[in-house]
């Protein structure tokens, strides 16, 4: 079995910015990895931006976040 990224969901990933806080308007790869851990202990917040949050803490976690930035590159915004 082959697993294939959903390319659509990673581009949008890429785009996403936070809407609120600190760090409102950076793109969810700049905020930094303490943050997200933070949110992980006390909770990510409901719905789309729980979800891009935790997916960019399991992608931050583990070094990725070049992939994130070449995305960001490679498909600009439209």
């Amino acid at each position: 079995m082959k697993i294939q990224p959903d390319n659509q969901k990673l581009i949008e990933l890429a785009h996403y910015k936070m809407p609120f806080g600190k760090y409102k308007g950076r793109y969810l790869v700049q905020l930094p990895e303490p943050y997200l851990i933070w949110f992980q202990q006390k909770g990510f917040p409901q719905g789309k931006l729980g979800d891009l949050l935790k997916e960019m803490t399991e992608i931050k976690i583990n070094g990725l976040e070049a992939l994130i930035y070449k995305i960001q590159k490679d498909f600009p915004k439209q």
